[in-house]
C-alpha cells in the first residue's frame, strides 16, 4: 500500500512538473508571439509604409508563423503604437520614432526617446542607364525565375530584386504591394552594416580590430575582458549563445524581444571556448559590438552615428537601424532600406570601401572582411561577411566565382558582391523554408545573363 501511494505521489508531482512546464512555456511563446507581432506590424506600418493587412496576412501568418493568427492586433494610427495581446493575456507594444523605426516597449521601464535623428540627406537615387552590353531578354529571364513559385506549397515570396552591373542598375523588379520606396527588413545582413560602422571607427582610430572591446560590465579579472573587436566581428568571441530562432527560451528570441537592453544581455553571457578557438555564429556577439561603439561615442553621437557616417555619405536614406528600449541599436536583426540602398552597401564593398573617390572605410578593411575567420575550419565566412552560402539558399550546382561575398539575412535576404565581374545583386523576400530560394542558382542566372566579360567597379551616383 505505501509503495503505490509512493508511485501515486510520483505520478501526481510529475504530472504537476509537467504542467508547470507546458505553463511556462506556453507563457514564453505567447510573450515571445506577442511582442514579434507588434514589432513586425509596426515596423511593417511605419517604416515600410505598407498595409496593416498586408502584414497582418503574409509577414505574420506565413507558414510556420500560422499560430500568430490567434495574437489580436490594434494599430494605433495616430500614436503610431501597436499593440498585440493573446487571448487578453501577455501584451506587449511596439511603438514608432522618427529616425529610430519601432521598438518593443518594456513594461518595467519608458522607452528613452528623443534620441535618434531622422537629419535624412536629400535623395540620391540616381542611376546611370542601361549599358547596351546587357542582353535585356535573358536577364528578365533571370527575373522571372526569381518571382516563379514552382512550388505552391512551399514559397519564396521574392519581393524585390536590384542588379547592379559596372555601378550601373541593370534590371530591377518588385512584387505586387512593393516598390523601388519599400524599405524592407534585411534581418542579419545588419551585421554587415555594423562591419562597416566599426571600420568608420577603426579608421577614426576610435576601436582597434586586435583590442579588447571595451564592455563596462566585463571588469577586471574577467575572461571575457580579453575578447576583441576582430573575434567579435568573426563570430569567434567564445561567447555561449543559442541561435535557435524556434526555442522561445533561447538566447536570440529573448536578446530581440523580451531584454529591454540587448547589448548588456548578449555581453551578460558566459564564455564557453577560449576568444578566438572556435567559430560560433551569434547574432549576440553583433550587438556586443553596437554596445561597445556607444560605449566610445557616448550617447550624443551614438544616437546619430549611422546616420551621419555612413548612411547619409553613401546616399543610403531610406535606411533604418531600430534600437531596443534602451537606444542601443540591434546591429544583429532590425534594420530597414530599400532594395536599391540595400546595393548601395553592396557597392561600397565592391569599390573596395570607397564611394565616388571617397575612402569610407579603412584601406584593406575589406579584403579583411573577405578573409576566412581563422577559428572557421570550414572558411564560410569571414568578418561579418559570408564567403560561402549556406546550405539552405543553394542547392549543388555550378561554383560562383571565387571572390564572391555575401551579407546575408534571415528569410532569404541578399546583398551579393562579385568584384571579378563588377556585380551587385540584391534579393528580398520572405521564405520560410530551407532549401527553397537558391541564391548560387539566381546568381549563376544573372552573371550568365551579363556575360563573361568583367568590368570595372563603379558607383552609381
Amino acid at each position: 500500500m505505501i509503495v503505490r501511494r509512493r508511485v501515486r505521489l510520483i505520478v501526481l508531482v510529475a504530472a504537476v512538473i509537467a504542467a508547470a512546464i507546458a505553463i511556462d512555456v506556453s507563457y514564453q511563446f505567447a510573450g515571445i508571439g506577442t511582442a514579434y507581432a507588434a514589432h513586425m506590424l509596426c515596423s511593417g506600418v511605419f517604416v515600410s509604409g505598407r498595409n496593416p493587412q498586408s502584414v497582418l496576412v503574409s509577414d505574420l501568418s506565413a507558414d510556420d508563423l500560422k499560430p500568430l493568427r490567434v495574437v489580436d492586433t490594434d494599430i494605433d494610427m495616430r500614436a503610431r503604437r501597436v499593440t498585440a495581446r493573446v487571448l487578453g493575456l501577455a501584451a506587449r507594444t511596439a511603438l514608432f520614432r522618427d529616425g529610430l523605426g519601432c521598438v518593443v516597449a518594456d513594461p518595467r521601464e519608458p522607452i528613452r526617446s528623443g534620441i535618434g535623428s531622422d537629419e535624412r540627406g536629400a535623395s540620391a537615387d540616381r542611376w546611370d542607364e542601361v549599358p547596351v552590353s546587357v542582353d535585356r531578354a535573358q536577364i528578365d529571364r533571370a527575373l522571372d525565375w526569381a518571382f516563379a513559385e514552382p512550388d505552391p506549397s512551399r514559397l519564396r515570396r521574392t519581393r524585390a530584386v536590384v542588379v547592379v552591373h559596372d555601378g550601373r542598375l541593370v534590371a530591377e523588379r518588385y512584387a505586387e504591394g512593393f516598390t523601388k520606396d519599400t524599405p524592407l527588413i534585411g534581418w542579419s545582413m545588419a551585421k554587415s552594416v555594423v562591419n562597416a560602422l566599426a571600420g568608420i571607427l577603426v579608421k577614426r582610430g576610435v576601436l582597434s580590430l586586435d583590442a579588447p572591446v571595451p564592455v563596462d560590465a566585463w571588469r577586471e579579472g574577467d575572461p571575457r575582458r580579453a575578447i576583441t573587436l576582430s573575434q567579435l566581428l568573426r563570430m569567434s568571441s567564445g561567447l555561449h549563445f543559442d541561435e535557435d530562432s524556434i526555442n522561445p527560451r533561447g538566447d536570440v528570441l529573448h536578446m530581440l524581444l523580451r531584454a529591454p537592453d540587448a547589448a548588456a544581455y548578449a555581453s551578460s553571457r558566459p564564455l564557453d571556448a577560449t576568444p578566438g578557438t572556435r567559430w560560433s555564429y551569434s547574432s549576440g556577439t553583433t550587438n556586443v559590438i553596437t554596445g561597445a561603439m556607444r560605449r566610445v561615442l557616448g550617447d550624443g553621437e551614438y544616437a546619430t552615428f549611422p546616420r551621419r557616417a555612413l548612411f547619409n555619405r553613401i546616399g543610403m536614406h531610406s535606411a533604418v537601424l531600430e534600437t531596443d528600449a534602451r537606444g542601443n541599436f540591434i546591429g544583429s536583426s532590425f534594420m530597414y532600406a530599400t532594395a536599391r540602398d540595400w546595393a548601395r552597401v553592396g557597392l561600397l564593398y565592391l569599390d573596395d570601401g570607397r564611394w565616388q573617390s571617397e575612402r569610407v572605410l579603412p584601406d584593406g578593411w575589406v579584403t579583411y572582411s573577405r578573409t576566412p575567420a581563422p577559428a572557421d575550419p570550414e572558411r564560410r565566412y569571414g568578418a561579418h561577411f559570408w564567403l560561402q552560402i549556406p546550405e539552405q539558399y543553394q542547392h549543388p550546382g555550378e561554383p560562383l566565382p571565387d571572390d564572391a561575398f555575401h551579407a546575408i539575412g534571415h528569410e532569404g535576404q541578399f546583398v551579393s558582391i562579385v568584384p571579378s565581374r563588377g556585380v551587385v545583386v540584391v534579393r528580398l523576400g520572405l521564405t520560410r523554408h530551407a532549401g527553397v530560394w537558391d541564391q548560387r542558382e539566381f546568381l549563376r542566372r544573372v552573371l550568365a545573363a551579363l556575360g563573361a566579360a568583367g568590368g570595372t567597379p563603379g558607383l552609381a551616383n
